[in-house]
């Protein structure tokens, strides 16, 4: 995997992936940025959603689930100290679907946790993780 990134001014930057796509990355007025983008580890406590979403999902599907929607509530806390690495993660799932079974829901995200997620499971080593779900009707 290779990616490259630029320094455009101040603390802002312009991030591109190697499959071609950017992002632009960048501080609050207060550390000496113009609030042009999300902030670095706002970035990396979204890709750890969607790394593990992807797995659940995934999970989900091959189990033969009805999943209508899915989205990811994350509330993360950081050190006070340098350096402020995630000290504590909690992800809340929402799977909406046609009788999802609550069963199969926990073990898609317990295979993502404990096993295929490699975002969750590098953070896993500094930060206390947590998972729970809920499951909506769309009958």
């Amino acid at each position: 995997m290779k990616a490259r990134l630029k320094w455009v001014d101040g603390v802002c930057f312009m991030g591109e992936t190697g499959s071609g796509h950017a992002v632009v990355m960048d501080g609050a007025p207060e550390g000496g940025g113009r609030n042009l983008g999300p902030r670095p580890m706002e970035l990396l406590l979204l890709g750890t959603a969607g790394c593990t979403s992807y797995d659940v999902l995934n999970i989900l599907k091959k189990s033969r689930q009805d999943v209508r929607d899915c989205w990811v509530e994350m509330d993360a806390e950081r050190a006070d100290s340098d350096p402020k690495v995630f000290t504590r993660i909690h992800f809340h799932f929402v799977v909406v679907g046609r009788e999802l079974k609550a069963d199969v829901v926990e073990r898609a995200i317990k295979l993502s946790a404990e096993k295929y997620c490699s975002a969750s499971i590098m953070l896993g080593k500094t930060a206390d993780i947590t998972h729970d779900f809920e499951i909506r009707s769309d009958d």
